[in-house]
């Protein structure tokens, strides 16, 4: 089934940690690679005073439940130093899962599809780039894109993250 993560960084060396994350969650059997989206430079949303993120949007094929899915994203941030001290706080990793195939979940620890993916540009904007028919929750991604505030969303041109091997 089709599975969206969203990455993230503002701390540390962003891009090397954009690009490992990446080949990190395809390391290990049940993902096969998809797409990855152009590389963003983003304004924080939210959460304490801390300096901007680079996002990008990464699509997979998996026949992994969405629970080993999470535990696989949540391993990958662990390894590259993820911290949660502060809600939307300054981190070295995140990596949401969005939505995996048509899987609704209302459970605390795997809310699918994502909470408030449907209102992060920073999410919508790479995601449309990589897939432009995309839906989430029967919308399309570029319909629900035309609502929000775009101006904190800046395409970095000079990055761009490697299919992993």
């Amino acid at each position: 089934m089709k599975v969206v993560l969203a990455l993230g960084s503002n701390l540390g060396d962003r891009f090397d940690t954009l690009q490992g994350a990446l080949d990190a969650l395809f390391d290990a059997p049940g993902f096969g690679f998809v797409a990855v989206s152009p590389v963003y430079e983003t304004d924080p949303v939210g959460g304490p005073e801390q300096g901007h993120y680079l996002n990008a949007v990464v699509i997979a094929e998996s026949s992994l439940d969405p629970r080993a899915i999470l535990e696989r994203a949540q391993s990958v941030e662990n390894a590259f130093g993820r911290i949660r001290m502060e809600r939307w706080g300054a981190r070295t990793l995140d990596v949401d899962l969005i939505m995996v195939g048509d899987v609704v979940s209302g459970d605390p620890e795997l809310t699918l599809p994502h909470p408030r993916a449907h209102e992060r540009a920073f999410v919508l904007v790479p995601w449309s780039r990589v897939d432009p028919e995309a839906t989430l929750a029967g919308r399309r991604v570029t319909d629900l894109l035309a609502g929000l505030d775009q101006k904190g969303v800046r395409l970095r041109a000079d990055l761009t993250l490697q299919r992993p091997e």
